[in-house]
């Protein structure tokens, strides 16, 4: 986003916060579907994301655009936060769409928050994840827009039941309609770490060739805290290909310590002689 929207999407997740805390998790969780509701609406109608976001038009008449449409058919908080939204400056349409989006799922981990689930939720997301990265067949069908949307729920609904707190299943859902622009599985990453982020954490993406043990986990998630200031989920891929050693990915940050890498840049050393 740029700087005009980030601002004003930072005053309607504000107040969104200040809701949060007087509300009942289930209470938040239902506004949380209403925002992912219009996020879907707008998604289809892109002359009303124009409208919403038209710098021609006041905050005031944008927000009474909002309201005359959806009063009576969604949640009063729902209303109030989306009003908040569209009344602030947009840099562009396609970015009103991403801060909907985006306040509706924060409003659905803070509700999994809220219910003592989020730590399970974002563990589950990220599970969801390697399995999906661990089957190419899955993985095709999920990630291809050309296969039908329901096929593709139904597909994620069969292989959640039971096993995943229905907030799970449900941003599994986002991420298939391609939350913020991004690829299913760019999209499940960057819910891992919003789900992170909630509980003011950090996601440290772990390559090792076998699993690290709880005790080695734990020190390097207190290595890489003391680096960044803050608690850090440590998610693990096991991957023998890289023979040894360890890759930490934190951000942009790439810690590369793999045996792999090494010999890599070992044969690249010897082809330039």
């Amino acid at each position: 986003m740029q700087a005009a929207s980030r601002e004003s999407y930072k005053i309607a997740a504000e107040r969104l916060d200040e809701y949060v805390r007087g509300a009942e998790p289930s209470a938040v969780a239902t506004t949380a579907d209403d925002i992912l509701s219009v996020a879907a609406l707008l998604r289809r109608e892109p002359r009303l994301r124009r409208a919403l976001s038209d710098p021609a038009r006041s905050g005031e008449d944008r927000s009474g655009l909002i309201e005359g449409m959806l009063r009576g058919k969604i949640g009063a908080d729902a209303l109030a936060l989306l009003t908040a939204l569209v009344s602030g400056r947009w840099s562009a349409p396609s970015e009103l769409l991403d801060g909907v989006e985006r306040l509706g799922v924060e409003a659905l981990l803070a509700s999994a928050d809220s219910a003592g689930e989020l730590g399970e939720v974002e563990d589950e997301l990220f599970r969801f994840g390697q399995v999906v990265a661990g089957s190419p067949e899955l993985s095709s069908v999920l990630s291809d827009p050309m296969v039908p949307a329901d096929r593709r729920g139904t597909l994620v609904d069969q292989l959640l039941s039971g096993k995943a707190r229905p907030v799970t299943a449900y941003l599994v859902g986002v991420a298939l309609a391609g939350f913020g622009g991004r690829s299913f599985t760019g999209a499940l990453t960057r819910l891992v770490e919003l789900a992170a982020d909630r509980r003011d954490r950090q996601v440290a993406y772990v390559t090792v060739a076998s699993p690290l043990s709880d005790e080695e986990e734990q020190r390097l998630g207190a290595r890489l805290s003391a680096i960044y200031g803050r608690e850090v989920s440590v998610r693990q891929t096991v991957n023998p290909d890289v023979l040894g050693g360890v890759s930490v990915r934190v951000g942009s940050d790439l810690y590369d310590g793999t045996v792999l890498r090494r010999l890599n840049e070992t044969r690249n050393a010897l082809a330039k002689r």
